[in-house]
């Protein structure tokens, strides 16, 4: 996979702190004592976007990293409004630089596919941006596999590359062990996929009645919203209770441990609710716990269908 590094030369740390929480559902406060306890568990990539509660986020964020720019990888996102042209993109990353207070960034996503701008356009304007030292890295979020070659084929008649991609992934979201990991694989393309906890379901505190975006939110609710994903939630967590540790430790660990080496983007809202996700580092996974909890959920088919060669 393609060997992200810090300014510094440091490679990125295995898990990535996205900050789609601070100055939203967390604080000011809050914010940075999570910043603190994920850097003094080795995570050296954080990312945000450029909408990210209404900026706020990369604002938080660039106070945060001041001190430690050269030994953090940062990442944003652009585009997931307004479409992928040379103006959005240009206008979103201006707002970026100014929110964080940075000159550059090391990584910059395209935070969603666009039918109505030319590959050349968008790419062209990255790749221009690449050229000045405003980013290191580009990236793609949400796109399929068949949009990332079509973009990567266009970075490359540009003399340049997508290095990431972050899609959703979880033991209830696996879609992207189909055809997005083994494409990753193939054009040696870093995975940083979002929502390792199914936005919450899997750290079991809605199989305790509790409340929070898969109870507020319809986009999660329709997200995440089928009977089996609820029961698989429900099994891990029992499972999580007999190894003694908490359902999203298990919930990460298992993302980790898949064979493409993804580096899955955690989040919370205190430094309590990050702990059980930060344990996923110093968990020792045996492959029979793999397996055990990947029966858990439908393996889906794969991309020819052919069950008989899976």
């Amino acid at each position: 996979m393609t060997n992200l590094t810090t300014r510094n030369g440091t490679p990125v740390s295995q898990l990535t702190f996205g900050t789609m929480q601070f100055g939203g559902t967390a604080d000011e406060a809050a914010s940075a004592a999570m910043y603190e306890a994920a850097r003094a568990a080795g995570i050296n990539h954080f990312d945000t976007a450029v909408g990210y509660t209404g900026g706020a986020s990369e604002t938080i964020l660039g106070k945060l990293i001041k001190n430690d720019r050269d030994d953090i990888y940062l990442a944003t996102k652009v585009g997931y409004v307004g479409g992928a042209s040379a103006q959005n993109i240009t206008k979103h990353f201006d707002t970026c630089r100014k929110q964080l207070d940075q000159d550059a960034v090391d990584l910059l996503y395209m935070h969603r596919f666009d039918d109505d701008t030319p590959l050349e356009e968008t790419f062209g304007t990255l790749a221009a941006l690449q050229s000045t030292g405003a980013i290191r890295h580009i990236g793609v979020s949400n796109y399929a596999a068949w949009q990332v070659m079509k973009a990567q084929a266009a970075a490359q008649s540009l003399e340049t590359r997508i290095d990431a991609i972050q899609p959703m992934y979880s033991l209830v979201k696996r879609q992207a062990e189909v055809e997005i990991f083994p494409m990753a694989q193939d054009q040696d393309i870093a995975i940083i996929p979002y929502s390792p906890l199914g936005g919450g379901l899997l750290t079991g505190k809605y199989t305790k009645g509790e409340t929070g975006r898969l109870t507020d939110d319809a986009r999660y609710k329709a997200r995440y919203g089928q009977d089996w994903m609820h029961g698989t939630a429900a099994t891990l967590a029992d499972l999580a209770s007999a190894y003694g540790v908490a359902p999203a430790t298990l919930a990460v660990r298992w993302v980790l441990a898949h064979p493409a080496q993804p580096s899955p983007i955690i989040s919370a809202r205190s430094v309590v609710q990050l702990e059980p996700s930060l344990a996923a580092n110093d968990f020792e996974m045996a492959k029979d716990l793999y397996d055990e909890i990947t029966g858990l959920s439908v393996t889906p088919a794969p991309a020819t269908d052919r069950l008989e060669e899976g």
